[in-house]
Formats: structure tokens, sequence, C-alpha cells
């Protein structure tokens, strides 16, 4: 049964392709035709029954009021951004180098085969840290440096100061970590100069998946990395590339780790393995895992303490963003997480330890929240507030605390702890503080899966809010940027490696 029209590419020359997604025999798939290179039917979800279920939470649109290029020629022929897109951008991200110490073949950027080198400047990278951040109407508040590999540049020190001058409330970089496990004093240098998070690659607990994904075993530079932020208070995010065979059999104890770390790791961020290149077709289907394969194997290697209708997408939080702006006086929501409903799926979940036996136990938010009536709570004030329905922000908070009581489970919430409290706290003052009181205890579990020319949709493109700024001015999606544009712009502004 077909479910839309959409746009994709061919995985062979990367011409923009009419295409269909279509329901078959529980699945979602996803159809084009090219006139040189034939038919491509890849899957897209391999669940119907949860890709229909998160299109509850269909996301608003926020375009932007000064887009970077002109709207000409079709979508995405023309990204950078145009006034065709529906997102604000909330995680900024610049390749500071296309130099790496390792050479993985499950790398977006394909650095270490490129035979050039792409290494902006300082004020190139200024530049286009001012071009984030004068987005309008709403400034892009988050970092990432990526590659490459980040840390091989001398000056990344200086870049992650640069970008807190401009701005910029969170910073953080993309690695591999080995920089930081062999230069003791690396990770406080970081953390001194204002970096908030290491976005550690991290493929899993045993030395194998290193071997076949990486190359060698980095799992004691892993370690190394980790307790070296430790001993710096700066905070670590895992993010696991997962390729079937190699590593969707380790994303139990990958989580376990965490949790045995969690004074210094926040959260494990997944990311299915996306096919870039002439990837060929067969194996791009035996290896691929989309977001509810994802979501299963948590559900198997957890024994069901962590299900399926545990996982929310990303833009399930719209309601809340929204809520403490208009809150504080605000007319919308400054930043959230708008991005199509499709391209991620999160939870947070809590670890209580367990007498006897041993085993922890995995306590998912939706245990003991009604997450769905808090949402719909929440934008049923949300319209009150816009129409100046409330006579003080006094009296919504009475009104929400009183419902809040209804719909937490107190007697289910882990550890003893006051979530009612927490989540008042988080609502009411919306910062920092208060939500380091919820997600102390909690671990964010999350899956963003990457679009390829395989899967690729242009309605998913349209709402991304992960966006590349380059040296030409432009503002890119992370998926466009990745399946089409990054060679060119590399190629355009590298020179020839000596």
């Amino acid at each position: 049964m077909k479910i839309k029209n959409t746009k994709s590419l061919c995985p062979e020359c990367g011409k923009p392709l009419e295409a269909e997604v279509y329901d078959e025999d529980g699945k979602i798939f996803i159809k084009k035709t090219c006139d040189e290179h034939g038919e491509f039917e890849n899957t897209y979800w391999s669940d119907n029954e949860l890709y229909t279920r998160v299109e509850k939470f269909t996301p608003s649109i926020t375009g932007v009021e000064n887009p970077c290029v002109d709207d000409s020629g079709a979508c995405p022929t023309n990204c950078g951004l145009c006034s065709k897109h529906e997102t604000s951008t909330v995680l900024g991200l610049i390749d500071v180098t296309n130099r790496c110490n390792l050479k993985c073949p499950v790398c977006f950027a394909n650095a270490a085969a490129a035979g050039y080198l792409y290494e902006p400047t300082q004020d190139e990278i200024r530049q286009m840290l001012r071009n984030l951040r004068n987005l309008k109407p709403h400034p892009c508040p988050a970092i990432q440096y990526a590659g490459g590999e980040p840390t091989v540049r001398k000056d990344i020190i200086d870049l992650v100061k640069m970008a807190k001058e401009e701005g910029f409330t969170h910073v953080q970089i993309a690695t591999n970590g080995i920089r930081i496990a062999k230069r003791e004093n690396l990770a406080s240098e970081l953390k001194e100069a204002g970096l908030n998070t290491v976005y550690l690659s991290f493929e899993g607990v045993t030395p194998e998946p290193y071997i076949q994904n990486k190359g060698r075993d980095l799992l004691p530079d892993k370690l190394q990395a980790i307790e070296n932020c430790r001993e710096a208070g700066l905070g670590v995010v895992l993010v696991p590339t997962l390729v079937k065979g190699v590593n969707d059999n380790q994303v139990g104890e990958i989580i376990k780790f965490a949790f045995d770390n969690n004074d210094i790791i926040y959260g494990v961020n997944f990311q299915p393995v996306s096919f870039s290149g002439r990837t060929p077709s067969e194996h791009v289907e035996e290896q691929r895992i989309t977001i509810p394969d994802f979501v299963n194997i948590i559900d198997n290697e957890t024994d069901g303490q962590v299900p399926t209708s545990a996982f929310y997408p990303p833009s399930f939080v719209e309601p809340i963003a929204e809520f403490i702006s208009l809150l504080d006086g605000e007319e919308s929501a400054k930043v959230t997480l708008n991005c199509h409903e499709h391209c991620g799926i999160a939870t947070y979940v809590f670890r209580e330890k367990t007498e006897g036996d041993g085993k922890d136990k995995l306590i998912p938010i939706t245990n003991f929240i009604d997450v769905d009536d808090l949402c719909d709570k929440l934008k049923e004030y949300n319209e009150k507030l816009k129409k100046g329905k409330f006579g003080s922000r006094k009296r919504v908070l009475a009104g929400l605390a009183g419902n809040l009581a209804k719909m937490i489970h107190t007697s289910r919430s882990p550890n003893d702890l006051d979530i009612t409290k927490i989540l008042y706290n988080v609502f009411a003052k919306g910062d920092y503080d208060a939500l380091g009181d919820f997600s102390k205890d909690a671990m964010l579990i999350s899956c963003m899966h990457f679009m390829d020319p395989f899967n690729f949709d242009e309605d998913r493109v349209k709402k991304c809010v992960i966006h590349y700024a380059t040296p030409d001015g432009r503002i890119i999606p992370f998926c466009t940027m990745n399946s089409m544009y990054r060679e060119g712009v590399e190629k355009e502004f590298s020179k020839p490696l000596k």
C-alpha cells in the first residue's frame, strides 16, 4: 500500500529521483528508478506499526527568515539553507579537517582516502560559526567540531574557545578519543577552554568490533579516554556505529557499560551505519539496521525491561520546549527538536540496584510517567497560554503541579526519586541545573538513523535540524551533505597533500 510520494537519490549516480514509500508485509520500503541504473528498492523502516505510531508526533515548521541560498532548483539540488527548509538549526557541525589518525571503512567523511587536505583556517571557521549564529529567528545554540578527527588540529583548544566567544552555549567534538587517551592533559585543556561534551565513537566492550570496524583494537584507548575525561570532569556521550553482524549483539553490554560509568557518561546515541559511496545493494540490505530493528534489539537484550513502547521520536519534546518558552513570556520556543518524526528515537532509562541475584533492574521513564498524557496536557496548556487564558505564571505552575501528580506513579519510580518535584523544577526553571537534577540518575538511550542514497527521503531532509556550515557560506542538512555535497565542498576548499 502506497504511503506517500517523495524524492530520493540514485545510489549509483546521485541524481534526484521520484520515489514511493509504501507498506508491504508489515515493513516500510522506498522504491525509485533511475533511467541509467535501474530500479532500487530498499528497507525504510522494518516495522509499519512503529512507523505509524511515531507519526502522531509530526513536528511544527519553523523555517529560517534569512535563507543562505536562493530558492532555485528542485530539492535537494540547491541546499544551503533555502526557503523550502522547514526547521531551524539545532546543532551546527563544522568539519575542521579531513585528516585522521584512523582509516575506518564506515567513516562518513572517507577522510584518509580523499587524497587532498581539507582544513579550513581559523578565520574561515569563525565566519562559519557566525553564519550559524546569524540565522533568524533562532540563532544556532550548539556546535560540534567534526572531521576527520578534530583533535589532530594543533589549534583545537583555540577553536573551542572561539565557539564560546561567538555565543554557542553548547560545544562538543566528535572524536575517536585516541588523542584524548594519549595526551593526558588534553581533556582538562578542552574542558577549561569551554568544551561541554566529548562525542566519543564507541563500537563495543570487546576488541572484535574495533578490529572489524576500525582496523585495530581500540578498546584500551577508549577506556583511557573516558578515564581522562573523568579526571577532567568532561562529560561523554558514547556513539556506537551499529553494523549488523559486527556489533549489534553488544547493544545491551554497551548500555550496561554506560551505566557503570554514569558519573561521566550521560548518554548513548546509537547510529546505524549509513552507506555512502558505491555499496552493492545486496550488502546494504544484509547490513541495514533500521530504527525498529534497534528498539527490538534493546527489548531483547534487556529481557523486555526496556520495550519498544518506551521509545519516542525527538519531536515528542517539542510541546515541552514550547511550554517553557511560553511560560517565560516568549511567543514560541527559541529552539526545539522539531526534526522529522522518522529521523530518530529515544528514551530515558534509570537503573535500580537489586539485592539477591545481583542483576540490576532497568526502568524506562514510561514505567512511571504517562508521557502521552503529559504531551497532550502541555499542548492544551500551550494553546491557553497563547490565548492569554491563564492569569499568572504562578497559576499555570499550580495547575501543572496538580496534573503532574496525576500522571506520575511515584511508587514505580526508581531509587526513591521525587520525580514530580524534579520535573516541576525542569518546567518551572527550564535551565541546565534543573535538567541536571533529572539526568544525573538517568541515561539517555537514543538512535539517530542518518540517511544514505538508498533510503534518502526529501521529506526528512526538509525537517533536518543538524546542519553543516561550509566555507562558502552555505548551511547544509546533514544527510544531503554526506550523500551529495561533501566531496564538492572539500575539493573546492582543499589543497593537495604534501
